[in-house]
């Protein structure tokens, strides 16, 4: 722990557990939301994995990102998880989209 609060600038284990929660909290929600979306688009599992699984991961993608920021902004870490998403997009060469 002592690691990931050096490494995220985290001070405190408060901070540290809601940074875990929003975390927990956003993976969820983005997965769940991402099934009405392929029942709306009629992607089915049907249709086999490989057009099912990596369809529905390009939608829980952008969700993800979304929600990461908005649960963060909801339990007052904001900042965090804004630097978070950044450098996950450049670290991905999508940085282009902050310039």
């Amino acid at each position: 722990m002592k690691k990931l609060k050096t490494r995220w600038n985290i001070k405190t284990n408060g901070q540290l557990f809601i940074v875990f929660l929003v975390f927990a909290i956003t993976g969820s929600s983005a997965a769940k939301l991402a099934a009405p979306i392929t029942d709306l688009l009629e992607i089915k599992r049907e249709m086999g994995w490989y057009i099912y699984w990596p369809f529905r991961i390009l939608i829980i993608f952008p969700i993800y990102q979304v929600l990461l920021v908005f649960f963060g902004w909801v339990f007052g870490e904001f900042a965090f998880f804004w630097n978070f998403v950044k450098k996950m997009l450049r670290g991905m060469g999508l940085g282009f989209l902050f310039n």
